[in-house]
């Protein structure tokens, strides 16, 4: 499945024409007018209303929960559905209010699964693969703690939940962005980064943890010449590609 988020049909054609008129043509030639973005040429293309059950104007949020998991729910919220408000920790909580991805239905029937973004792994656009959350911009422990509108205590961040829980933890090939939000404010990354979580805790180790305890092998990158060295065919399991 391929989401262009904001990508909006005049959006589209303008990208579609302006591709077109970079490339070779003839004199007598359309000026990119018949050309194509390579998702044009997938075999099956939707279109769905964009709205939130409590907002006309939706976000990527309630539309993801939407297009991902066929439910419509409040803006703001992922994976939920509509009986959870916005900022309601609490609420959140609880499975009853839980919405089901296909990605997880994938899952379920033995499918391998992937999220390949342009984002941050943690936005909502992706999380609405793997998230539960009452608030989009909970992506990691210390954004819930200085939410001052939020209500209750004690609920999972989004990159906690895609480590930590199912079907995240299931979840084979990871690529994206925000891989600050993975690790404690108190470490550095290769590059000098500092890392956002207050929490203490490194979730890229513990993904790569969690692996080796499944016995499965794992391979943690973040630059593209190690993907481009990366051989797939020598036994990696899990793929987490995670760039600032």
């Amino acid at each position: 499945m391929f989401l262009g988020d904001g990508m909006s049909l005049p959006t589209i054609t303008a990208a579609r024409i302006y591709k077109g008129q970079l490339g070779e043509r003839g004199p007598d030639e359309p000026r990119g007018e018949q050309d194509h973005l390579s998702f044009e040429n997938f075999p099956f293309t939707g279109m769905a209303k964009t709205y939130c059950v409590d907002q006309q104007t939706a976000d990527s949020a309630c539309t993801a929960t939407a297009y991902l998991c066929g439910v419509k729910n409040n803006f703001g919220t992922i994976g939920v559905n509509s009986k959870i408000s916005r900022k309601n920790c609490e609420g959140m909580k609880n499975p009853e209010y839980f919405t089901t991805s296909i990605l997880k239905w994938a899952q379920d029937f033995g499918k391998s699964t992937g999220v390949v973004t342009t984002t941050r792994v943690t936005h909502a656009s992706p999380a609405g693969t793997y998230a539960h959350t009452a608030e989009r911009d909970w992506e990691c422990d210390a954004d819930i703690k200085k939410d001052p509108e939020r209500i209750g205590n004690g609920c999972k961040d989004i990159a906690y939940q895609l480590v930590k829980d199912d079907p995240g933890r299931r979840i084979k090939v990871i690529m994206g962005g925000g891989r600050a939000k993975f690790l404690p404010v108190s470490s550095k990354d290769d590059e000098g980064n500092v890392g956002e979580r207050s929490d203490g805790q490194d979730l890229i180790k513990e993904w790569l943890l969690d692996k080796t305890n499944r016995t499965k092998k794992a391979k943690f990158i973040t630059t593209r010449q190690q993907l481009l060295e990366l051989d797939p065919n020598k036994g990696t399991d899990y793929l987490l590609d995670s760039r600032n």
